[in-house]
């Protein structure tokens, strides 16, 4: 007999991936990890056509002449780069992806509370997304991602109603998961998973979620009084009618300032997972982590109006906005300082989801900085509406929510796909994409400064600001290398990557108890929490953390 014919093939376990082939047992999944691939699928299209459109900017300002594109279809590609990078990239981003993933793992439940409609939630976004790249497609919206009154209403003459039932529809996708997020982690924790025990990242998807069901309804509600005054001429905005325009602005950012948490916050959840477990430390003062979270959910509902310290409001309105926005920083400062407590005599590992840690709270501690430059009445009126604004916002954004996203993704790759990702690449594209950060966006602070404003084309009454914008676009496309080669070898990792283990990362949490990849429901039984949260100490000292299960 043949040697082919006696070897026995290994017979591969059985897990969420492997369970049931074809489309249609994707598109009709309920399982919490299918539908979190789904979803990361999504977003990473959205994510590559937003970046095409900050390409053609960046590529528009490398002359100080208007001479790529008109000044028309400027106007619509940094709009269009907006609406996208926001509503279908960054608030997704980590919750529908690694929090539809984790968070019923980390708590040691099968699925999360309403499984149905967290696949509604990906057709929604789906839906709205659709919408959105038709209303591209066919003219695009030139009003600037913030829908300003009354040129979204009575003067804009392309897609406006269309981009806003677009995001009116993704909305709903929100809300659904802020709603499935609340009631899994309230009623669905394993016996033993106190609130004390939980995982920092739960804590930060929790207060996710508070903002996302309090929030998310107040600019579905506003985009709909927009759509109706456009169409039917009723006085809601417009002044001659016995509207207001400011009402707009209040409307909006009552929800899109409580949205830039929705996007930073779960990036701070995965960097207090990945930091105490590549520290090989409990995370430094846990309560006051945790309790900085909701601290950030509560107060940035208060802090709208410092985006309207130029529109007209009163000056003691002004003060008193002024001074929240200043108290907002003190959860966010808790953070950081917490996060660098725990590094100190860390036994630290200079893997690649660490080195976007240490990216991510250098970037986001300068982009908290200027945040309090702008909160800080005087220099605001100096610098709204300039590349200082831009700077800032993208520093938070991109230097936080992003580089968050990306530690992510590298830290559970193992868990999500089963295969380890090639350590070395990772390396060089974290390295990549911090240098290509600085290069493009630290040159904006200095044009803001200068004077520079935004959402011009041409600046050629003002030459002297090409040498910074040229530096700005070299960096942009230094950026893209590092954001195109994560992508290119995780999925080479797929298919070439070596298998992963169980808990590759040494780590603690209900999450590295599971198969890699896992089994449809996780667990094979439910688990039972002994041990308090981020115990290192007893795992380096080789206690071993057993899943007692219940029976």
């Amino acid at each position: 007999m043949s040697m082919a014919t006696t070897t026995i093939q290994p017979v591969e376990r059985e897990n969420y991936l492997n369970k049931e082939y074809g489309v249609g047992s994707w598109l009709f999944t309920t399982d919490h990890k299918r539908i979190a691939l789904l979803y990361l699928i999504s977003i990473t299209f959205f994510f590559f056509i937003g970046g095409f459109f900050a390409l053609i900017i960046r590529l528009e300002l490398l002359t100080p002449a208007s001479d790529l594109v008109q000044p028309d279809t400027y106007n619509k590609l940094f709009t269009m780069h907006g609406m996208v990078m926001v509503f279908f990239f960054l608030v997704p981003s980590i919750p529908a992806t690694l929090g539809n993933f984790l968070v019923p793992m980390m708590i040691g439940a099968k699925d999360l509370a309403f499984p149905r409609i967290n696949l509604l939630s990906w057709y929604l976004y789906i839906i709205g997304g659709l919408m959105m790249l038709h209303c591209m497609l066919t003219g695009g919206v030139d009003t600037g991602w913030t829908f300003y009154t009354p040129f979204s209403t009575a003067y804009s003459n392309t897609k406006v109603v269309e981009a806003g039932l677009a995001i009116f529809v993704a909305g709903f996708s929100s809300i659904l998961t802020g709603l499935n997020f609340v009631v899994s982690i309230h009623r669905m924790r394993a016996p033993g998973m106190t609130w004390s025990r939980l995982p920092l990242f739960i804590w930060a998807h929790y207060a996710t979620s508070i903002i996302q069901i309090l929030g998310t309804p107040v600019i579905a509600i506003t985009l709909l009084l927009v759509a109706v005054e456009r169409t039917l001429h009723l006085g809601i905005f417009d002044p001659k009618l016995g509207g207001d325009p400011l009402l707009f602005q209040h409307l909006f950012w009552f929800y899109s300032h409580p949205a830039v948490y929705i996007m930073i916050l779960p990036s701070m959840g995965v960097i207090s997972e990945v930091i105490a477990c590549f520290a090989r430390k409990r995370i430094f003062g846990y309560s006051f982590v945790a309790f900085s979270s909701i601290a950030i959910a509560v107060f940035g509902f208060l802090v709208w109006a410092h985006h309207m310290f130029v529109a007209g409001i009163s000056i003691y309105a002004a003060l008193v906005f002024s001074i929240l926005s200043y108290a907002v920083a003190v959860p966010s400062a808790v953070k950081v300082f917490n996060w660098t407590a725990t590094l100190y005599k860390g036994s630290i590992h200079y893997d690649a989801p660490m080195l976007y840690a240490f990216g991510f709270i250098g970037l986001f501690t300068m982009g908290g900085l200027t945040g309090l430059f702008l909160a800080a009445l005087g220099i605001d009126v100096h610098v709204t509406d300039t590349y200082f604004v831009i700077a800032h916002f993208h520093y938070i954004m991109v230097g936080g929510a992003l580089m968050g996203y990306l530690g992510g993704l590298h830290f559970w790759w193992p868990k999500i796909s089963g295969r380890l990702y090639p350590e070395s690449w990772a390396r060089l594209a974290a390295l990549i994409v911090f240098l290509g950060f600085n290069l493009t966006f630290f040159p904006q602070f200095v044009l803001g400064y200068l004077g520079m404003p935004r959402r011009y084309a041409d600046y050629s009454h003002m030459p002297e600001f090409q040498v910074l914008n040229v530096l700005s676009t070299a960096g942009a496309t230094v950026l893209g290398v590092g954001y195109l080669l994560p992508m290119l070898y995780f999925l080479w990792s797929m298919r070439y990557g070596k298998p992963a283990p169980d808990n590759p990362w040494n780590a603690a949490g209900l999450e590295w108890m599971t198969s890699s990849p896992p089994t449809t429901f996780n667990f094979e039984e439910e688990p039972v929490v002994t041990w308090e949260a981020y115990n290192y100490d007893e795992l380096d000292r080789g206690h071993k953390q057993e899943v007692k299960v219940v029976g």
